[in-house]
């Protein structure tokens, strides 16, 4: 007998198209659920809706209520991690294990910002600096920004999702959502679980749609801010559209490096870049795509290194044992797979991987006597493709990790702290971690690039800074004196 396949409509009162598109998982080609698309009547619906609901209820509502939503928000992700974590494994093909870290983080998310929305506050500003101003007090206050428009990727549905929702709520702001069309599942299922919560209807608006269909979205000169997630390419392009006075957070694509010094650990450092490399097939913004090793430790930690990725298993997401599961589609398989033979043919030397196993899934790539110009160095492969290079001296280092036109995170392994904080200042990237992969993030940490990876923080506390803005009020206790 076959499953019934789950439908979730709009539910945006008077828009409705009824035209549904299938979620698949890229893994077995099962169909997950069907989920009715939005156009633009039913995106201005959703505009509409959100903007009144932010000056009706969202902008009045006191910090504690925010905080309450919030908090309960957190209790219930957890209280059903289990299905979260399977829809993620289903939709999005995220090996079921990281799939429950994933849940656990985006509970985290909403607990930090249940406590930031208590403690966002203002200032008091002294205006006695100058004669004649004695009696007059001033006073910074941070106001919400109205509605938001959030453009979400498939590689963190849950988690990526939270840190557009729960800082924008945490404000006092209005959310309308476009989630990936790959993985909208997980985005349903967390609005429904924020509405148990006690959000108000139309404080958070979900709107899949394909195509361009999500300009209407974008371009709407009703949004005060649009926070996006996705290729560079795209995001920039969204931020030359937006209407003057929109402000803009951009979370871009990444090109992590790693630099292995002579002192390091190696099999910290092996163990590190291979769980950075392949965590989910390498769909990470901040994967590890480039290791520096100084020439001295270079074939002892490539060993070790080899070892590490020999040891994955690959294979069906739902099994407890898969450790890198399939890329989102066939033609993500076929361009990383594109990229491989192409660096290969251009002199790189294929250490390990390179097979197409089936149901999208690449077995973990390791390559080495890589140029810079090759694609799998200069640009986002987002795949599981890793190259291990050599360098000499720190400063070759520096100007090997340097030469990107990325910048979002990096990591160092030294035992040296002069050598730590040489390369950690010298790297031109958002965030550096020492002595673990790159892609470690902390949700209460500030996370953002340089060069093309972005625009703007996340990190909840820092993106409640990009969600607000600043209001000075100045009050004339004695207005017979002017």
């Amino acid at each position: 007998m076959l499953k019934e396949i789950v439908k979730y409509p709009l539910n945006i009162k008077g828009a409705g198209t009824k035209e549904f598109a299938d979620v698949k998982s890229p893994f077995s080609g099962e169909v997950v659920a069907s989920i009715e698309q939005a156009d633009e009547k039913a995106i201005d619906a959703a505009l509409n809706l959100a903007t009144e609901t932010f000056h009706k209820v969202m902008k009045v509502m006191p910090a504690n209520k925010r905080s309450e939503i919030l908090a309960g928000t957190s209790a219930l992700i957890k209280e059903n991690l289990e299905d979260l974590a399977a829809t993620i494994a289903m939709e999005g093909g995220k090996p079921i294990k990281d799939a429950r870290l994933e849940v656990s983080r985006a509970a985290n998310t909403f607990a930090i910002a249940a406590r930031e929305a208590l403690r966002l506050d203002g200032e008091q500003l002294a205006m006695d600096n100058l004669p004649g101003n004695e009696a007059r007090i001033g006073m910074v206050l941070r106001e919400p920004l109205g509605v938001v428009a959030a453009v979400t990727p498939f590689n963190f549905p849950l988690n990526l999702v939270a840190h557009k929702l729960a800082p924008a709520i945490a404000a006092g702001n209005t959310v309308v959502l476009k989630p990936s069309s790959n993985t909208p599942v997980s985005s349903f299922k967390l609005a429904e679980l924020m509405r148990r919560a006690g959000l108000p209807e139309g404080a958070l608006i979900v709107t899949p749609c394909r195509g361009s269909k999500g300009n209407a979205l974008v371009k709407d000169r009703r949004i005060a801010l649009l926070t996006f997630t996705g290729s560079q390419e795209v995001g920039w392009r969204l931020r030359g559209e937006v209407h003057p006075g929109v402000r803009v957070i951009l979370e871009l694509g990444g090109n992590a490096g790693i630099v292995v010094h002579s002192d390091a650990d190696l099999t910290a450092a092996a163990r590190a870049a291979c769980r950075g490399g392949y965590a989910h097939a390498g769909q990470i913004c901040i994967s590890v795509q480039r290791v520096y090793v100084q020439s001295s430790v270079y074939e002892a930690f490539l060993a070790q290194f080899k070892d590490c990725v020999s040891a994955l298993n690959v294979g069906d997401p739902l099994n407890e044992g898969t450790d890198v599961g399939p890329l989102i589609d066939q033609g993500s398989v076929e361009k990383t797979s594109q990229w491989v033979d192409e660096a290969v043919k251009q002199g790189a030397r294929l250490v390990a991987g390179g097979a197409k196993p089936g149901n999208n899934c690449l077995t973990p790539v390791i390559l080495a006597d890589t140029r810079p110009d090759m694609n799998v160095i200069c640009q986002e492969v987002f795949g599981p493709v890793v190259s291990v290079m050599k360098y000499d001296t720190i400063d070759d280092a520096l100007s090997q990790m340097n030469d990107s036109r990325y910048g979002l995170q990096a990591a160092v392994f030294t035992s040296n702290l002069d050598v730590a904080f040489k390369l950690a200042r010298g790297i031109d990237a958002g965030g550096v971690i020492v002595n673990d992969t790159p892609t470690f993030r902390a949700d209460h940490m500030p996370y953002g690039g340089r060069k093309e990876s972005g625009l703007g923080l996340e990190g909840v506390r820092y993106a409640l800074a990009e969600m607000t803005q600043p209001k000075f009020i100045c009050l004339n206790l004695n207005p017979q004196v002017q």
